[in-house]
């Protein structure tokens, strides 16, 4: 099962963006990192990101399923 992170630096669009730490070579530096857990995918991943940011959205290059803007 993944473990996934959130960036706690939003983007320009104010997106936070969701990480899959395994699989992206794209994760924010360690202190601009909020753990999410093992989750089974991104969908689970983002809807814990949201509970601390409304606006979270998986990242491109390794959550696309669940890159949305």
């Amino acid at each position: 099962m993944p473990y996934y992170c959130v960036n706690t630096e939003a983007q320009a669009n104010g997106d936070h963006e969701v990480h899959d730490t395994s699989a992206c070579n794209n994760l924010p530096s360690i202190w601009n990192r909020k753990d999410l857990g093992y989750h089974s995918s991104c969908v689970g991943a983002v809807r814990e990101a949201k509970k601390t940011y409304w606006k979270a959205n998986g990242c491109w290059h390794c959550c696309r399923s669940c890159h949305t803007t």
